[in-house]
């Protein structure tokens, strides 16, 4: 197994925690969006959150949406993962740079800026259930420890991390977000505030070969970590050409026809992997 999730549940059942290596999936969003370091990290660190929130889904064509929308360069970030955790995503400006940060790091915070994060589930419903959040510092970690504590009232920890190497390639992304269950009592949420606290960044743990399952065992493992399942999770577009012919069909005959009469072929891109899909006249007439 590659990239994979790890599902587990700790103080007899008073606690629900998932943490991830999501470093293959972050790779391959880079390479389709050709990002520049600050950028992938921004989108790694949503593509890694969103890929543990797909994964607590229940329903089978269930579909979870994360849009981040700032004021910074960057534009804005969105995620959609399904319940077998197969995530895509993309951000608004790929090419956005910036010097590092007071502590050294890429500034995430500053490329999104200030705003909103959405999050939308569509779970067979006739209207998808929509929550939303300020952010609150932009590092999209804390923006969802936020948002789970308000929106979906369940006190939550989550990290995530995305590590740059010098080639711009992904040397490391993962995260684990660890959720309180109604029955919590206070002494299993004092001593996991303390664990938290203590703990090494998580892109740290992953590069001294720390698997997710080390890391859950380093969170909870006094505290009766009983490991459910893993769960495979990877970067998947599920775009075809078909789907793009329908959606090219929707803009009409008539603009169709203006598209053949300028006899130029016409290329579109998938916004979440950036595959070309090219349109020649002749099949432009074969769509009317």
């Amino acid at each position: 197994m590659k990239d994979y999730i790890v599902r587990a549940t700790a103080a007899n059942n008073q606690i629900r925690a998932f943490a991830v290596d999501s470093k293959e999936m972050v790779e391959k969003a880079r390479q389709a969006h050709n990002t520049t370091p600050v950028a992938s990290a921004a989108l790694g660190r949503l593509l890694t959150a969103g890929s543990m929130m797909g994964a607590m889904l229940k329903g089978e064509k269930d579909i979870l949406t994360l849009q981040v929308k700032g004021s910074g360069p960057i534009g804005g970030i969105t995620v959609t993962a399904d319940e077998k955790a197969n995530v895509k995503g993309y951000v608004n400006n790929p090419d956005v740079d910036l010097p590092l940060n007071s502590e050294g790091k890429l500034d995430v915070a500053e490329a999104v800026g200030l705003g909103i994060m959405n999050v939308i589930k569509d779970i067979g419903l006739k209207e998808p259930y929509g929550g939303q959040t300020h952010l609150v510092t932009s590092e999209i970690a804390e923006d969802l420890t936020y948002y789970f504590a308000n929106s979906e009232q369940t006190p939550s920890a989550v990290a995530l991390g995305v590590l740059v190497d010098k080639d711009y390639s992904i040397k490391q992304a993962g995260g684990f977000i660890i959720q309180l269950l109604p029955n919590a009592d206070e002494e299993v949420v004092d001593k996991l505030e303390k664990v938290i606290q203590s703990m090494e960044s998580i892109t740290s743990l992953l590069d001294q070969g720390k698997t997710p399952e080390d890391i859950l065992e380093i969170l909870l493992g006094d505290m009766e970590l009983n490991i459910l399942e893993k769960v495979p999770t990877k970067f998947y577009c599920n775009c075809t050409r078909e789907k793009v012919e329908k959606a090219l069909i929707s803009v009409g005959k008539k603009d169709i026809k203006e598209m053949i009469e300028d006899g130029e072929d016409i290329e579109l891109n998938c916004h979440f992997c950036s595959s070309k899909y090219i349109f020649t006249p002749e099949d432009l007439k074969k769509l009317i």
